[in-house]
């Protein structure tokens, strides 16, 4: 089964894209299954390096890094970032910029969207 999930809101100040990101780890761990997580809108603001966060506190950079590492396709929305003045050279390693013609192709692959 393949799976395309989709984040848009921020790292922080909502817990969606973190609850996403639980859900693809969880989801990765499945054998036969294959996830995709697709960052756009404020969601493009999780592939940032250099996060910091408080001892104890969920850090999406972090989470994003792992699922990476693991073989979990991850796209960044290019337009999303030029709006929030985001360059690739700022994102997380393994986490590329992508665009809506890769998200399309993904979308008509997937057996299963999800929408966060």
């Amino acid at each position: 089964m393949q799976y395309l999930i989709i984040l848009n809101d921020p790292p922080y100040g909502s817990e969606r894209s973190y609850n996403g990101l639980r859900l693809a780890t969880s989801l990765a761990k499945s054998e036969g299954t294959g996830v995709l997580v697709f960052l756009m809108g404020d969601a493009a603001s999780c592939a940032v390096t250099g996060q910091t966060t408080p001892n104890g506190y969920y850090n999406i950079e972090r989470m994003l890094k792992q699922l990476a590492a693991k073989g979990v396709s991850i796209g960044v929305c290019g337009s999303c970032m030029d709006a929030r003045g985001i360059k690739s050279e700022m994102l997380v390693e393994g986490v590329p910029r992508s665009s809506m013609d890769e998200l399309t192709c993904c979308t008509a692959e997937a057996d299963k969207v999800l929408v966060f």
